[in-house]
């Protein structure tokens, strides 16, 4: 069990505590302090949000080509200095092009290191995929904290406090060892993935669109309202909420199915949006507790049930999606912010809402009897059909004689 935690599970939680908890969402707590500090209005913050997406998008799409650097453990410690050394970029300066081009690298990096660091965990340790990801919710936690304890009026110190995390986080995450892609056919791919796959790309494409408004602007929200380190604070909720949740939705989803679950997750998240944009420090806690609670066991519950559904590079292609939806987000809801950020929260709302929508219709389709469907895939499977109750549908179940 200890050398399947230091091959996997550790591993893994630390290389995405470096690209996703720290390299990624650490821009959302020094947001106000650079736009207080360093000048930063609204429309360039924006810019710089999207700059990342598109980085994002870029590496999604790197692995989505390319099955082997999604699988590569050299692409994956190249990614983890990138993020480093972009972090350790931004206070270097105050121009606008060198602060776009380290939060593009820091995007394309932190995608190419959270795909081959999910192939790794649930190619090796599945059944632990949940606390892997709880790596994300650990660097949150990790970079809120510090950013609570530097000097609140240096917003240069916090940029290099974060480089410093990403280094010890990512440090972890260098022996990351992952295994070399598992061949699909186009054939086998069209039989298992079908119409649940395609809704699965939607619902994760449009959770892309309305989590990573909140994730940008739910610090900036609620510092509207609550001056002080409240923002900091609701931060730092989120991410502890979120070092357990993906664990417990991991085990849910298989208790109960993963579509459910991730119906589910969304519709608590849509919720948790709403109370975070109701101005009240009350509810932006419980608002930031819910939505900790649920994004990356969104997350969790998507990739998982990609690969259940036999996709080839689902992970990768869910990816893609979700990153489309972050450089969607941020435009969609621009206009929006020039007289505060809670309009935006609000639409954000309302999107996240529309994806647990798609993600119900995934359950229903996966509770209908799917005798047609898996006979098409097992005929000449040995074994008989039954509902066992917990797949939500028939399964192959050998006959006693075999």
């Amino acid at each position: 069990m200890r050398r399947h935690l230091h091959t996997g599970v550790l591993p893994t939680a630390g290389a995405l505590a470096a690209a996703m908890g720290v390299g990624r969402f650490v821009y959302t707590l020094i947001l106000p302090l650079m736009t207080g500090q360093a000048g930063l209005t609204a429309h360039a913050a924006g810019h710089l949000a999207t700059a990342n997406y598109v980085g994002y998008l870029a590496g999604a799409v790197a692995t989505t080509v390319s099955s082997r650097l999604a699988h590569s453990a050299s692409a994956c410690r190249t990614g983890l200095v990138a993020i480093v050394i972009s972090l350790a970029a931004m206070p270097t300066t105050t121009l606008m092009p060198v602060w776009l081009a380290a939060r593009t690298v820091a995007g394309f990096a932190s995608a190419v290191v959270f795909v081959v660091a999910v192939n790794t965990l649930l190619e090796r340790l599945p059944e632990k995929a949940g606390w892997g990801f709880g790596g994300v919710g650990a660097g949150i936690a990790a970079s809120a904290a510090l950013v609570l304890v530097v000097p609140t009026d240096d917003w240069r110190t916090a940029w290099w406090a974060a480089a410093g995390l990403a280094t010890l986080s990512g440090a972890t995450g260098w022996w990351l060892r992952p295994r070399q892609a598992r061949q699909t056919t186009v054939e086998e791919t069209r039989r298992i993935g079908g119409a649940r796959f395609l809704l699965l790309f939607v619902s994760y494409t449009l959770e892309g669109v309305g989590y990573i408004i909140a994730g940008t602007f739910l610090v900036a929200a609620v510092a509207e309202h609550s001056p002080g380190a409240w923002g900091a604070g609701a931060w730092l909720v989120v991410g502890l909420a979120v070092v357990p949740s993906a664990a417990l939705w991991a085990r849910l989803g298989a208790r109960h199915g993963q579509p459910a679950m991730l119906t589910v997750a969304l519709a608590l998240q849509a919720g948790g949006i709403g109370l975070a944009c109701q101005g009240s420090m009350p509810a932006s806690l419980a608002g930031a507790l819910l939505f900790g609670a649920t994004f990356i066991g969104v997350s969790t519950l998507a990739v998982a049930e990609g690969r259940l559904l036999g996709v080839r590079s689902a992970v990768a292609l869910l990816t893609v999606g979700y990153s489309v939806g972050q450089i969607a987000g941020p435009l969609l809801v621009a206009p929006l912010t020039t007289g505060g950020y809670r309009s935006a929260l609000v639409v954000s709302t309302l999107i996240v809402s529309v994806a647990a929508l798609a993600a119900a219709a995934v359950w229903i389709i996966s509770r209908h009897p799917r005798s047609r469907f898996v006979d098409r895939q097992i005929t000449c499977a040995a074994g008989e059909l039954v509902d066992d109750g917990v797949h939500g549908g028939p399964v192959v179940v050998r006959t006693p004689d075999q």
